[in-house]
């Protein structure tokens, strides 16, 4: 399976692969085994990436990445992200709030609705833009933490979209 390293903010590394043979769990938990592995210094053998064990019906676990044993956690945080056969994920300090998104270059009727209704964009026909926008949104929404509770329209971008944030919190990502 080959992958791309993505553009990311410092103190971030990302990957990105797509190959339909594997499915979406191996995908994530190849791509975080590599990306924690190049991080560390280390083989890859020497790294277990399992999903932790759901802690209550609804929530939505996490991939965490340990040693080989599986007796000392490696303290990284790892977020994925899958559309169809590709795959992204990505690694960071968990001080530092991440999100991360991916969508289909050539999006279905509903998702441009369901788009254009909540990213207020001047030109709305631009679906290149109006992508851009809205995996940026969804990325400052996933980081922020609170998911649906905040509708995606509250989310701020600066004019370069270099920076995103929602006004009733004093954080601002990098985009």
């Amino acid at each position: 399976m080959e992958s791309v390293l993505l553009e990311a903010p410092a103190g971030i590394e990302a990957l990105l692969a797509w190959d339909p043979s594997v499915s979406v769990h191996d995908h994530r938990r190849i791509l975080a085994r590599k990306l924690v592995a190049e991080r560390l210094g280390l083989e890859e053998k020497e790294v277990r990436v399992e999903r932790e064990a759901p802690r209550q019906f609804g929530y939505h676990t996490q991939l965490i990445a340990s040693n080989r044993d599986g007796d000392a956690e490696i303290p990284l945080t790892i977020k994925t992200a899958s559309f169809r056969a590709a795959t992204v994920v990505a690694i960071g300090d968990p001080a530092v709030p991440m999100g991360i998104d991916i969508r289909d270059v050539h999006p279905e009727d509903t998702d441009l609705r369901t788009m254009r209704r909540h990213s207020h964009l001047p030109n709305e026909d631009d679906v290149e833009a109006l992508l851009t926008h809205w995996v940026q949104v969804q990325a400052v929404l996933e980081a922020d933490g609170r998911g649906v509770r905040v509708a995606p329209e509250h989310v701020k971008l600066d004019t370069g979209r270099h920076r995103g944030w929602v006004p009733d919190r004093r954080v601002v990502y990098s985009l």
